[in-house]
């Protein structure tokens, strides 16, 4: 398994970056904000996600992890496919999806060629608690503004901790940051019995 490409950026297009390592020029499929971030650089560094078929051996380069992840998560929806989901993350930026995702805003996501309005409501559903659970987005409240920062290596711990003790872990998020958002300085003992009242 390929997991990031490293080398010599020999050609970009909007869609194609050409990288040569150790002598091989690699090809790969890219999103718009990955070529935004990319052009005019010489050196570049992309993560890799490889599709395998019967008939095709596909490579798409990402510039973050962040970027493939939830390229990943895109094509475990029913009925979107890598190019959709290129298509997705050339559209919006990965924040911009995940705010969209979060707050239920299937209209802006039908906005992208090639998603109808079933399609968009998959999207939804069956990412909504994931782009959480695996710290993607954060906690995005229902009222559809992005929440406040929050201390993000107490908020991991307490998470870890309350998935150890069997909770799930896109639901003790939604707790740990509400938690810290009101009590911004609380130690992570202190937020897991706190969270440990309030989940459900």
């Amino acid at each position: 398994m390929i997991e990031y490409i490293k080398g010599e950026l020999t050609d970009l297009t909007p869609a194609m970056a050409t990288v040569e390592a150790a002598g091989v020029g690699y090809g790969l499929n890219i999103s718009l904000n990955t070529f935004s971030a990319i052009q005019g650089k010489k050196e570049v560094k992309l993560y890799v996600y490889e599709a395998i078929r019967e008939d095709a051996y596909q490579l798409y380069g990402f510039i973050n992890k962040k970027e493939r992840e939830m390229f990943l998560l895109l094509i475990t929806v029913n009925g979107v496919g890598a190019n959709t989901a290129r298509m997705m993350l050339s559209g919006m930026s990965v924040a911009e999806l995940c705010n969209a995702i979060s707050t239920g805003n299937a209209r802006l996501i039908q906005s992208i060629k090639g998603i109808g309005k079933m399609t968009a409501q998959r999207i939804i559903v069956d990412l909504r608690d994931k782009i959480v659970a695996l710290g993607i987005a954060e906690e995005i409240p229902a009222g559809g503004t992005v929440a406040a920062p929050v201390n993000t290596a107490v908020r991991d711990e307490a998470v870890a901790a309350l998935t150890m003790l069997g909770f799930a872990p896109a639901p003790s998020q939604k707790v740990v940051v509400a938690i810290l958002q009101e009590q911004p300085d609380t130690p992570v003992e202190q937020v897991v019995k706190l969270a440990l009242k309030q989940i459900k």
